[in-house]
């Protein structure tokens, strides 16, 4: 079944979840919004979304100094109460969310983050990238692809910058099938308080500088056992 936008509308306005995130949902039930809506609650994408607007003022500023002291990261992490930032649960999640920080090395926040012309000259060298490969394609006597098909596989590519880029939208280093949102928005509903990440900073010994270039994800992950 064709997941047409007024069915994303119909279910972000039943549930109040993410545009993408119903989409995704629809998707994985053949646009069946019943469904959708029960696998939206099961993933707490629901419960997450109405609590999006409430006020999240309290929270904990998480370090994290990966061993040797080769890199540093502060974090942000706001909730609605001082009571659930001092939980563990909370503590955890801001300590993973420093982590990824760490690992993953996030040049965004989120993709409001990105400047346009960021984004721009992405599109630009993608773009030339894709004709470049319809060149080859004729070359070796293959059909080039349509114009549309080039744009689709920009776009693609500019989801994928995104991902790779924003922390929130960065797959989570502790769990390959989730992303970073996706694990906030589990605490969300579990915790039962609004979540943000505000702001972090990270700080890469000898930045800049010329160096060797190391596996920080598996450096991180083997340096708290995972």
């Amino acid at each position: 079944m064709a997941i047409t936008a007024a069915l994303v509308k119909e279910l972000r306005e039943m549930t109040g979840a993410g545009m993408m995130d119903c989409k995704k949902v629809l998707t994985e039930t053949d646009g069946n919004i019943e469904k959708a809506v029960d696998l939206l609650r099961e993933k707490g994408l629901a419960a997450a979304a109405k609590k999006a607007g409430r006020i999240a003022a309290e929270g904990v500023v998480t370090s994290y100094i990966h061993a040797g002291g080769r890199i540093g990261v502060l974090v942000e992490v706001n909730c609605e109460t001082d009571f659930v930032a001092k939980t563990d649960d909370f503590q955890a999640l801001a300590r993973d969310i420093a982590m990824q920080i760490a690992a993953a090395n996030p040049t965004y926040l989120n993709r409001e983050e990105v400047p346009v012309d960021v984004i721009e000259h992405e599109k630009q060298v993608l773009l030339e990238q894709a004709k470049q490969e319809a060149e080859e394609d004729v070359k070796a006597g293959r059909k080039p692809k349509p114009e549309a098909v080039l744009e689709k596989m920009v776009a693609g590519r500019v989801e994928k910058f995104y991902k790779e880029n924003c922390l929130l939208e960065q797959v989570f280093i502790k769990d390959g099938d989730k992303t970073v949102t996706e694990i906030i928005n589990e605490n969300i509903a579990k915790i039962g308080e609004n979540i943000n990440v505000r702001r972090y900073v990270r700080y890469g010994l000898g930045e800049g500088l010329e160096k060797r270039q190391d596996d920080f994800v598996a450096e991180v992950m083997a340096s708290v056992g995972k």
